[in-house]
Parts: structure tokens; sequence; C-alpha cells
């Protein structure tokens, strides 16, 4: 099967977010798939990558789109009835190069990523396509409106939230399936837009890059956020653990750490650095950094989807405490891996349980690790994936 995935981002390095779900899901279907790739690339360092890529895919197309570009694009289209996401990533050269794309190869079935990149295929009736959201991005929105801060800020929220909820509802029908992280999501978007044009595909986690084994669970005198610190959930999420939860974990562990680790730190985040809390910057080896942590923490106050922050410590067998952001997509209980806590006080709580007793991050710990074992694998979720190109090319699925 000839395979095009239209990407927002260069899917290398595949550290986080969108680049690490296309890279790992394109080393496994290109063992038995033709794939093509037409995505964007913001920064020209990026081309050096470009080999490395050409290992899982056929052929190639970049369009570099600079920064500064797709701001100014977002203030002409300040009074557009479209969402500024979708602004921002607007390009004729990709409409342009996907077209000859298009007439050069011989496609079977477009996935393309994220609400984003659906302005390049929604009309592409001709071709078998899935939409991979890959959360409800209406969902994130609508939360991040909720969030305590600035009028204009808030302003801006509302007002995207609203273009978003439109336009998402004029796009999701018109391709042949779409895709998204978890139950949530799909419940969300089924009652907003009245469809059941919607499947699920967790996000996942490399279970050779995130092995359980060599963690000590006697240590605990430090506890781990990972994400981009220049992403707005992820900056919300640090501020508010620090300001509002951290002080009550302190008061009976006066020597813990909080390690906020993450690439391209803000400088409100950097301004946090002090004994008790160290900001690291973009670290290679996240393994390493959670395997010297006893707890990991996900205080994200809005998003959407299943957070690797999350699944990656589940993984290595490490606990983690979480609001509901990132609890409610795992389809798991509360102590399987993940405590859920719903205010500042049951979340500091919950740490201070687990940093308690060894025995009961342990449990805890393992109850995760089985649970990611058994739904949350890239190999599993790469077979999900093909099985839904399958099925909406008419053929039959593995093992049917």
């Amino acid at each position: 099967m000839n395979i095009l995935f239209i990407a927002n981002r260069f899917p290398y390095p595949p550290y986080r977010g969108d680049k690490l779900k296309i890279f790992n899901l394109a080393q496994r279907l290109s063992r038995k798939h033709d794939l093509y790739l037409i995505t964007f690339i913001q920064n020209k360092n990026d081309y050096q990558h470009v080999e490395i890529l050409n290992k899982y895919f056929k052929h190639i197309s970049l369009i570099y789109l600079p920064k500064y570009l797709s701001i100014i694009k977002c203030i002409f289209g300040m009074f557009s009835s479209k969402p500024f996401q979708v602004i921002y990533f607007r390009s004729k050269k990709l409409k342009r190069k996907l077209q000859k794309l298009l007439d050069d190869y011989r496609i079977d079935v477009i996935h393309t990523q994220h609400l984003r990149m659906s302005q390049y295929s929604y009309d592409l009736n001709n071709y078998k396509r899935i939409l991979d959201l890959p959360d409800a991005y209406s969902l994130y929105w609508e939360r991040r409106s909720r969030v305590k801060r600035n009028f204009l800020t808030k302003l801006f929220d509302k007002i995207e939230f609203s273009r978003i909820i439109k336009y998402e509802k004029k796009i999701i029908n018109e391709f042949d399936l779409n895709l998204v992280c978890s139950e949530e999501d799909k419940n969300f978007l089924k009652k907003y837009h009245n469809t059941d044009n919607i499947e699920i595909l967790p996000n996942g986690v490399d279970l050779t890059q995130f092995q359980a084994s060599g963690h000590d669970y006697s240590d605990n005198n430090r506890i781990i956020f990972t994400g981009n610190m220049d992403y707005a959930p992820n900056v919300d999420a640090v501020l508010y653990f620090v300001e509002n939860i951290f002080p009550l974990i302190l008061k009976k562990y006066p020597q813990l750490v909080f390690y906020i680790v993450g690439q391209k730190p803000v400088k409100k985040i950097l301004k946090l650095n002090c004994r008790n809390v160290i900001v690291t910057g973009f670290v290679k080896d996240l393994a390493m950094e959670y395997n010297k942590s006893a707890v990991a923490v996900s205080p994200i106050r809005f998003g959407a989807g299943t957070l690797n922050k999350v699944l990656e410590p589940m993984s290595m067998g490490i606990p983690v405490v979480s609001t509901e952001v990132g609890f409610k997509g795992l389809g798991v209980e509360s102590g399987e891996g993940v405590i859920l806590a719903t205010n500042e006080v049951q979340f500091s709580e919950a740490i201070i349980k687990l940093l308690d007793t060894e025995e009961y991050r342990k449990v805890v710990g393992q109850k995760g690790k089985v649970s990611i074992e058994n739904k949350f694998s890239w190999d599993k979720i790469s077979q999900m994936l093909e099985n839904y190109f399958m099925k909406i090319s008419g053929e039959k699925t593995s093992g049917s």
C-alpha cells in the first residue's frame, strides 16, 4: 500500500508530541508499505535530518515556512472565520507540491495529521483519507478558555474556541475516518458534531527506550515534570504546580527537588531555578531522568488526548500523579500507574503518600507498566492504524 503522510511538523528529531508520533508510526509501517511525506520545515537546520527519514519514506516533500511568515499570516487573518491554527499553516506552495506529488505517485490512502493540515486534504475526494486529529482540538481550547488568565488571553481563547468548533464541524465529515487519542476525545466530538465517524488511535510509548529496569524505588528525594517548555499548557502546569502544590509538599519534605525537564524553557520557567527547583532545558535521554525520580507529575490544566509525560514514566514503572487532563484519556483506574488528583490538596497528598512508602510507589508503578504494555506500545498502535487504512480501502485487515 502507498501511504501519504501530510504532517504539520517535520518528524525529526522525535523527542516530543507530533514529531514523535509520525516518526514511530513511519518506522513500523515502512516495513510493509511505501510511505510518502509532505510537511513544513521551520528551521533550516532540520534539512540535515532528511537522510535519516529517507530510510522510512520513499519520497519527501518539504516546504520552508519560517515562524515570522506564519505570524504575518495570522495578523492578516485577524478577521477571518478560520481558526488561527489553520491560518498559521496555510501555504499555496504546499498545495502545489501536494498536487504534484499526487500526480507523480499512485497514492492509496492519505493520513493527515492534525486539524491544522485538514485544509489540504478535506476535498481530495478521489482518495481514501484519514484525519488524525490526534485529540479533540476543540476540547483543548474549551478547557484553555476556562483557565484563569489575563483578559486579552482569555478573549483570544474564546474566539479561537468558537472558530475551531465551527471549522471542525465543517471538516470532520469530509474524511473517510477521523482518529483521536482517547474515548474522552471521541465522546466530546460525537456530542458537539453529532457524528459517528470517529475511532481511537492512542499515543504510544517506545518500550525499548522507556524500559522498566534499574529504577531505585528506595530513593524519594526527587520528582519530575517533562515536556516542551515553550508550550502554553506545560508552562501553565509548571507555574501552577510550583506556586500552589509544591509548597504543601515541601512542608514535609523540605529537601525534595522538583526537576523541570524539557527543551526551550521560557523566561517564566527559567526564573523558577532555585535549590528546590531545577530547570534542565533539553536532555537527550529522558529515560535516565525518569529513572532518577521517585514520582512524575502532570498538573496540566488544559489540553486533551493522552500525554507522553504520563505514558513514559508509567512504562518505566514510575508512579504518576495527574490532573483529569492527563488521566481521563488513559482508560485506567486511579492507582493503576497514575493517581488522579482534582485539586491542589489532593495532588500534594497523593505525592506525599507516594514519597512516604517505597512499597506503595512500587505497587502503583508496576500496575502502570502492565497497562502500557497491554495498550500503548507503538507496535500495537501502528498495527491499529494499518487496520484502519485497510478498512477504508476495502481490503482485509490484518488477522481477519
